[in-house]
């Protein structure tokens, strides 16, 4: 996949702003705060529906503006794509895939595709299971839109739970009000934890390898799914065994308020040399894992499209030593990558195509 244009309409800081990078590798370099991570998150914004930064729309319409515009267009293997996200100030969104107005959100997925590495990514692995768990999800949601429908419908189900669970508390409904969404999580929360068993198989041995790799062989890097109800059970005897779970755990919950059961307290072990990484890896082996991980990402893309996804890296360059930097740098041939950063040497021995200086939103192309 090739990315040819990126058209931000009050994006940010961004009045008006197009873009051409190149096929290879596209520098956007600059002071901080001028804008350079902006163009990473309208390109990731396009992949998956989501700011990697932001749950707010309204926190990327430019100040003063009503409505922003974000515009990806790309050639694929099998023709022309291009994706365009509406923010209006005062209404939903709007998503456009090939002209046409999508109904569901999730439409968008598989056209434009991407791996982004930004700095919280550095802090997946110490970090708690909630940033291993949006790790998961974004991959998985790009690579089988089916499981980004499914998280949808198990994240609703949740939260009516959660507020049922109150409404109980306060003797507002009856406790027996709760088997339906009990039913309805078991369902869509079996179907999220079989394509998270599935997809972490893989991804366990590509990091495998690829840690191996990175770290020359010194250290063995395991990562091993934890769901929060461990059962080999698939398809809908897992579903019965959520629903039996979530029975169980009723009274508890009602003391709680809270749904103590299922997907959303999945976790991601990542072991070095069978010591859990949180606890026992230095500063420089979790950035390591973090490093593979993505790198890893990257990879199964490949391996399920066919061709490669944009590769973004967030100011991350600067965050690594010297040999991981060169690891990096070398895993950028054949693969279209966005790089920002303060400091260009950060980059040196990349083969890069062009260099953007961003400044106060206005992009200026230098020699490269």
């Amino acid at each position: 996949m090739r990315i040819r244009s990126i058209r931000l309409t009050d994006f940010r800081n961004y009045a008006e702003a197009e873009i051409a990078p190149c096929g290879g590798v596209t520098v956007f370099t600059g002071d901080n705060a001028q804008g350079k991570t902006n163009i990473l998150e309208a390109v990731y914004l396009c992949c998956t529906g989501r700011s990697h930064r932001t749950s707010h729309d309204r926190e990327m319409i430019r100040t003063g503006a009503d409505i922003a515009r974000v515009r990806v267009d790309a050639d694929r293997r099998d023709g022309h794509h291009d994706v365009e996200i509406i923010l209006p100030r005062m209404e939903r969104r709007r998503v456009k895939v090939a002209g046409n107005v999508v109904s569901r959100s999730g439409e968008l997925l598989g056209h434009i595709t991407g791996v982004l590495f930004a700095p919280e990514d550095l802090r997946m692995v110490k970090d708690g299971p909630a940033e291993r768990r949006r790790f998961v999800d974004m991959e998985l949601s790009q690579l089988r839109p089916s499981y980004y429908y499914a998280l949808q419908r198990y994240s609703r189900a949740l939260k009516q739970r959660g507020a049922l669970l109150k409404e109980i508390s306060l003797g507002n409904a009856r406790a027996d009000t709760l088997d339906m969404w009990d039913a309805q999580l078991a369902e869509s929360g079996a179907s999220v934890m079989d394509l998270r068993r599935e997809f972490l198989k893989t991804l366990a041995q590509t990091a495998a390898e690829t840690h191996a790799r990175v770290s020359g062989g010194a250290e063995v890097m395991t990562v091993e799914y934890a769901p929060s109800a461990e059962t080999a059970d698939a398809g809908a005897a897992l579903a019965e065994t959520l629903r039996e779970m979530l029975l169980h755990a009723r009274q508890m919950d009602l003391r709680r308020l809270i749904t103590s059961v299922g997907p959303h307290r999945d976790d991601v072990r990542v072991l070095l040399n069978g010591q859990d990484a949180r606890a026992y890896g230095s500063q420089g082996q979790v950035r390591t894992c973090a490093l593979s991980l993505k790198l890893s990402e990257l990879e199964i893309m490949r391996r399920e499209s066919g061709e490669s996804p944009v590769l973004m890296l967030d100011d991350v360059m600067s965050e690594l030593d010297p040999g991981r930097r060169r690891l990096l740098i070398g895993m950028l041939e054949d693969v279209q990558t966005f790089v920002t950063c303060t400091d260009p040497t950060d980059l040196a021995g990349a083969a890069i195509g062009r260099v953007f200086r961003v400044k106060n939103a206005t992009l200026t192309e230098e020699n490269a």
